[in-house]
């Protein structure tokens, strides 16, 4: 049984009072030794007449003010309609405030919720390097301690300038290449790209395919120039579908809260600087939730050659 956090008493000692006054105790007297006030004590001596001393509901009996059901199922039929709040209050008569409540109450408060959520698919390619995962990510140069650490907005360093977070993403094993370079454009996401089928090579994954977003970057010509000089295929997203790069979007989400803004870092370099080793944390020691909790490189490397070719 549900017992209210800022109740006196418990079914038990209000029994116990219901038995006192019935017995002909004083209730003041009762009420008195329990430590709660005449009313509270005449309250659960009727209750206790009646055979009920547990807690109910505070929701009134009866509220006059309260809209009727068919009001509030013309305000769902108007909200699916598109039509705002304030339409909706002129035409059934009711306040903005109440078409606000009722609103909430039906979980239309946004236009947001009318529209139905896209179906989620998830897929996994069979084998490393069949598809690697690539995106930028744009982080303010550090002139000071900036707000997401400290949480003040007041000291804000302004033109100091961005650097760019060139992330790739093996799509079967989520093993992580990373680098922070000084632009997002053309050349250099081409000499990431070299330099990231590069490093995937040296650990045995031959890259097949890459996912890119639709940034100038990678509609370059010297991006698919790269391309095809490294024979691979480029894919790129559905406009406005960052989900479809999800697992690169995912892997950025982690990288700033744990490495970009986990540590009070003094300056951009410091802050480039810790990046190869929590990127080797993430390889190598980070459980992944999607691989059963073990690290992204289990999928590269056999369990008994971990050690040997740890680095």
């Amino acid at each position: 049984m549900d017992v209210h956090k800022n109740a006196r008493t418990l079914p038990h000692s209000r029994a116990e009072i219901a038995r006192r006054i019935a017995a002909g105790e004083p209730v003041a007297v009762v009420a008195r030794e329990f430590a709660v006030c005449d009313r509270t004590a005449k309250k659960w001596a009727t209750r206790g007449a009646q055979g009920d001393v547990t807690d109910r509901s505070c929701r009134p009996h009866r509220s006059p003010r309260a809209i009727s059901s068919p009001v509030m199922v013309e305000i769902q039929r108007l909200r699916q309609l598109e039509w705002t709040a304030v339409q909706i209050a002129e035409a059934v008569g009711v306040s903005r405030a109440t078409v606000g409540r009722t609103l909430r109450q039906l979980g239309l408060a946004t236009l947001e919720a009318l529209r139905a959520r896209p179906l989620i698919q998830r897929y996994e390619w069979a084998r490393p390097g069949q598809l690697l995962h690539f995106d930028t990510k744009k982080c303010g140069r550090i002139g000071h301690i900036g707000h997401r650490i400290t949480g003040d907005r007041r000291r804000q360093a302004r033109g100091i300038g961005w650097e760019f977070v060139h992330v790739c993403v093996d799509d079967c094993s989520r093993v992580a290449y990373v680098e922070v370079l000084a632009d997002e454009k053309g050349p250099a996401v081409a000499a990431f790209l070299r330099r990231a089928v590069a490093w995937f090579r040296r650990r045995g994954v031959r890259a097949e395919r890459v996912l890119t977003d639709n940034g100038s970057g990678y509609r370059s010509r010297i991006f698919a120039a790269t391309c095809r000089a490294l024979r691979l295929r480029h894919r790129r997203t559905r406009p406005y579908t960052p989900r479809t790069n999800g697992k690169a979007e995912r892997f950025i989400r982690t990288l700033l809260r744990e490495w970009a803004y986990g540590v009070a870092f003094a300056t951009s370099a410091h802050r480039t600087g810790a990046l190869p080793s929590w990127l080797h944390y993430y390889n190598w020691h980070r459980g992944h939730q999607a691989l059963g909790g073990t690290p992204p490189i289990s999928r590269l490397v056999a369990s008994d050659d971990l050690l040997s070719t740890h680095s």
